[in-house]
């Protein structure tokens, strides 16, 4: 009896460990893993160094990850079984708005950029009211309002990218800038670390972030408590589609060009985003998440793809890239399960 007890007691303590130190966790492993990759570079195993430059230059691909993972957190946390499969969309759709102002109405590359990212806030908008007001279950709301979001940016942009100067000018908002030596995009700086702190301060000092984890944790007492919880879970999307319109305008100036399938290539930024925010400790029935974990996991997955990109030839890279995800995602949610069932006793 007295085991027992002491085992379910060390096993709540190592769980509520877990779950609310995901971020030392995270950096352990991240630790790990670039150990390994850069012996295996230096062992000339890799097709090419795995050395604090190609790090540095690899952190491109961070931002629209980071950001979009961000916009889920805010969504899962807000409970309802929330999650927002429309971010793809909403970055390929902003993104061919922020080409066209740039490109063919000539706007000033701020002034498109603030209409994009109030766009995507709109785009964000309409989930929310579907999901926060009208009760349709978010995986239903997003994807409905993806496909109809994909679709307007294929039409509106008559199926090819928008290009040209004005919108290949755009590039320079992410070129390299130099510290200690070492090439760092220009947009982990001036987009990324700015978006993460402030979500950070809204989510851990502001009175709506307060609504926002007690509305995900629990509805009920919510509502017990005056809480306008759809109201709250409506503008939890809002700020979603808000961080997927400033990933639209990092995509274009990425690559200089507005293209149509941009968040929907592939396999689209949406899985990407969530398996991030997962294993971020987000937990997915809602309630609890943090800025920083999100953070380092959206630098690990990057990593984690680079080097993958060159441990294997070819198309094999991207391949391992997804197996990797869909593996990352299945023990996320696996030691979130655990952890939240230990840390509240069942």
């Amino acid at each position: 009896m007295t085991t027992s007890f002491t085992l379910r007691g060390l096993f709540q303590k190592a769980g509520h460990k877990l779950l609310t130190e995901r971020s030392s966790a995270l950096v352990v492993l991240m630790a790990i893993m670039i150990l390994i990759f850069w012996i295996l570079g230096e062992q000339g195993i890799l097709l090419a160094r795995y050395d604090i430059d190609y790090l540095a230059s690899s952190l491109e691909a961070l931002v629209p990850i980071a950001l979009l993972a961000l916009a889920e957190m805010f969504v899962i946390i807000s409970g309802y079984s929330g999650i927002d499969l429309s971010v793809g969309a909403i970055v390929s759709l902003g993104g061919i708005f922020f080409g066209y102002f740039v490109q063919i109405l000539g706007m000033p590359v701020v002034l498109a950029a603030l209409l994009t990212i109030f766009l995507g806030a709109l785009m964000g908008l309409v989930n929310g009211i579907m999901v926060g007001y009208a009760r349709f279950p978010p995986l239903i709301a997003t994807l409905s309002t993806s496909y109809i979001y994909a679709s307007l940016a294929m039409v509106i942009s008559g199926q090819a990218p928008i290009s040209g100067s004005k919108v290949a000018a755009t590039n320079e908002l992410t070129s390299a800038i130099i510290l200690y030596n070492v090439a760092v995009p220009k947009q982990v700086i001036t987009f990324l670390i700015p978006a993460a702190l402030i979500s950070w301060i809204v989510l851990r000092w502001s009175n709506w972030g307060h609504r926002l984890v007690a509305v995900g944790t629990n509805e009920e007492a919510a509502r017990y408590s005056a809480l306008s919880v759809g109201r709250v879970r409506c503008t939890a999307y809002v700020v979603s589609g808000t961080l997927c319109g400033l990933a639209a305008v990092v995509n274009v100036a990425q690559f200089a060009s507005a293209r149509p399938d941009a968040g929907m290539v592939g396999s689209g930024m949406a899985l990407p985003a969530i398996t991030v925010a997962v294993l971020g400790g987000v937990v997915i029935r809602g309630g609890y998440g943090k800025v920083g974990s999100v953070f380092l996991a959206a630098l690990l997955v990057t990593w984690l793809n680079a080097g993958l990109l060159v441990s294997f030839m070819g198309s094999v890279g991207p391949r391992m890239q997804l197996l990797a995800l869909g593996v990352i995602l299945i023990g996320a949610v696996l030691v979130n399960t655990f952890t939240t069932r230990t840390t509240s006793g069942v």
